[in-house]
């Protein structure tokens, strides 16, 4: 009879990673170090609901992803939400996670601005019961308070740890913005990715709207 598979603890970094950079790839680290974490599973999504369109295409923001993690045996990647047809909720992704993968449990990774949101992302208190919410700093906001927590989740701190990581000020806003007026991305982004970036002709001479990446969601 085969034994029985020990329980392990993954964390997940979700975002629309256009296109995924060293802040992310340090708060998946970070957080997996700080919290013994088994692995970080990446999962890009899809069809985005809280901000606007990527400017990459799901295939290429996925692909900038494996690109980015392939070099750390403790990351994986998930093509999950890129693969399904509808809007990506971070509790249906968690939901089909759970169903798929019983043996293991979730900790999902966030900044602090993105947990300000989580209130209104779509069955909050449902998703906290399905992994627990570790909140990482981000550079230029607020950080969240365990009072903070406890008014929104009434009981619920124990599902929520606060992990102290670097503060890095890269976003995706800044190297689409780069690119597109032809300045560096050199240690902004994994070579691989700068390279695939710039073999696609992603982002070159268009037009941004100012918005950040979604946040690890």
């Amino acid at each position: 009879m085969a034994e029985a598979r020990d329980r392990s603890r993954w964390g997940i970094l979700g975002g629309i990673f256009d296109p995924i950079h060293y802040g992310h790839l340090a708060i998946a680290e970070q957080t997996r170090d700080a919290l013994d974490l088994s692995g970080v599973l990446f999962i890009p999504a899809g069809q985005p609901v809280h901000r606007e369109t990527p400017e990459a295409s799901a295939k290429d923001r996925l692909r900038m992803v494996e690109l980015a993690t392939a070099d750390n045996p403790r990351f994986a990647v998930s093509a999950m939400e890129v693969d399904a047809d509808r809007p990506s909720y971070s509790v249906e992704t968690l939901e089909q996670l759970t169903a798929d993968r019983p043996e293991d449990e979730f900790v999902l990774i966030m900044s602090a601005e993105a947990a300000r949101g989580l209130p209104s992302w779509r069955d909050p208190v449902r998703l906290i019961e399905l992994a627990e919410v570790a909140i990482v700093p981000r550079l230029g906001y607020d950080e969240i308070s365990r009072d903070w927590v406890d008014e929104v989740f009434p009981g619920r701190q124990d599902r929520f740890t606060f992990v102290e990581s670097t503060h890095l000020g890269h976003s995706a806003t800044d190297v689409r913005e780069r690119v597109a007026r032809g300045a560096s991305i050199r240690y902004l982004v994994p070579p691989a990715v700068e390279s695939y970036i710039r073999e696609h002709d992603l982002y070159s001479n268009k037009e941004t709207d100012g918005a950040d990446d979604r946040p690890a969601v």
